[in-house]
């Protein structure tokens, strides 16, 4: 089994398919990728917000990450989402 932190591996999800495992899901091939790519987006738009804060005056600056649980239709997966120090920042996407 993989670790949770671990990043997306194209070689190894192919063999993954190849050998029958399911690609959907909380434990299927394609979740590590789906986490990697939601949290990319997060801190993207985290990157986004505190230029518009400082570009407006205002100090702020990432203040590390917490974990959140989300439930989607094929159980739970936790999410590494950045934050802010403002605590301002509320995804878009």
């Amino acid at each position: 089994m993989k670790e949770e932190n671990e990043e997306f591996d194209f070689n190894e999800a192919v063999k993954d398919i190849l050998a029958g495992k399911n690609i959907n899901g909380k434990d299927g091939v394609l979740a590590p990728l789906v986490k990697q790519l939601v949290e990319a987006a997060l801190e993207a738009e985290l990157d986004n917000h505190i230029t518009q804060d400082v570009f407006n005056g205002n100090k702020n600056r990432k203040n590390g990450r917490s974990s959140k649980t989300i439930k989607s239709s094929n159980g739970t997966f936790v999410l590494d989402t950045p934050r802010d120090r403002a605590g301002s920042f509320e995804p878009h996407n």
